[in-house]
């Protein structure tokens, strides 16, 4: 067999180093820990660990987001304006105009493929007139919110994240500080409600998007005119189905906002230490939002059913 690992034994008759082929009969002497441990246990202690790790980052992140509330209502309440309008406007532009383009031309693909796939099964059955139902009910309800949720985890969280993270490092957050202003609401705030607020408008250019797509489907290939396209649609759609769009918009922006500016101020390690919180809140931002939406399904559905 191959020699591949070096293994230094560590058995009281000999401290030297030996190359040796894996299984070797001196692998347990070599770890006499690993050789004693009950697997049940070494599983459930990494389990324990992760679960511990798990909820102090949502602690932490509670706490991160209940301060920024704090010290931004604050400033409000002694008549003060709590950051700078510049700074809103700007991250705003970044935030919805810039992401219009992006967010509408997925949308509108998925849309267009979220309609021939549907109808080519409808139309075995003679129901190609549900399609418009479908796509407007599962944009409205699911596919806006989530994949403009998506979207902007990886392109503004990650930004969010690489400014924040650099102020961090070069020590720009401490000179903040140094002045007498909070970062939370200096920093924090305004990339926060920028992100909070537009959520829900790019999620509408999302459905907007997709629905237009598919119009154009159902007519090029089912022969369902526009005004009757419409029709449909109108039928389809309750007024909770776009609530709970919005609703979950609101919900998203808040949690990409408040994970990406976290790991940009907990950023550690200088460069390398940014690139990796970076990577780490667009993967972190991605999971919640799924999570959030399946946890959000799953109530939803248990107490409206239909």
């Amino acid at each position: 067999m191959t020699e591949w690992a070096l293994f230094a034994s560590t058995s009281p008759r000999s401290a030297n180093s030996e190359v040796c082929s894996f299984p070797h009969p001196q692998l347990r002497q070599g770890f006499p820990a690993m050789a004693n441990a009950n697997p049940p246990v070494l599983v459930a202690q990494g389990i324990g660990h992760l679960a511990r790790n798990f909820f102090r980052e949502v602690g932490s992140l509670f706490w991160f987001v209940v301060n920024t509330f704090e010290e931004t209502f604050e400033r409000i309440q002694h008549g003060r304006v709590p950051f700078r309008a510049a700074s809103f406007f700007r991250h705003t532009e970044r935030t919805g105009v810039d992401s219009v383009p992006l967010v509408g031309l997925v949308s509108f693909f998925l849309g267009l493929t979220m309609a021939l796939l549907t109808g080519y099964q409808l139309q075995r059955f003679g129901t190609e007139r549900l399609i418009p139902g479908l796509v407007a009910i599962g944009f409205t309800r699911e596919l806006g919110p989530l994949l403009t949720g998506i979207m902007l985890a990886a392109r503004i969280g990650a930004a969010f994240t690489a400014e924040l993270g650099t102020m961090q490092v070069s020590e720009e957050v401490e000179a903040i500080e140094a002045m007498g202003i909070g970062p939370l609401r200096f920093l924090v705030a305004p990339r926060m409600l920028a992100l909070v607020l537009l959520m829900p408008c790019l999620s509408t250019v999302s459905n907007i998007a997709a629905i237009f797509a598919s119009s154009l489907i159902c007519k090029a290939y089912f022969s369902i005119a526009f005004p009757y396209f419409l029709d449909l649609v109108k039928d389809s759609l309750l007024i909770r189905d776009i609530i709970t769009g919005i609703l979950k918009s609101f919900l998203f922006g808040l949690l990409i906002s408040a994970i990406a500016c976290y790991r940009g101020l907990t950023v550690k390690g200088g460069a390398a230490g940014v690139g990796t919180s970076t990577t780490s809140s667009v993967v972190t931002a991605v999971t919640a939002v799924i999570g959030f939406d399946t946890l959000y399904n799953v109530v939803y559905t248990t107490f409206y059913p239909t």
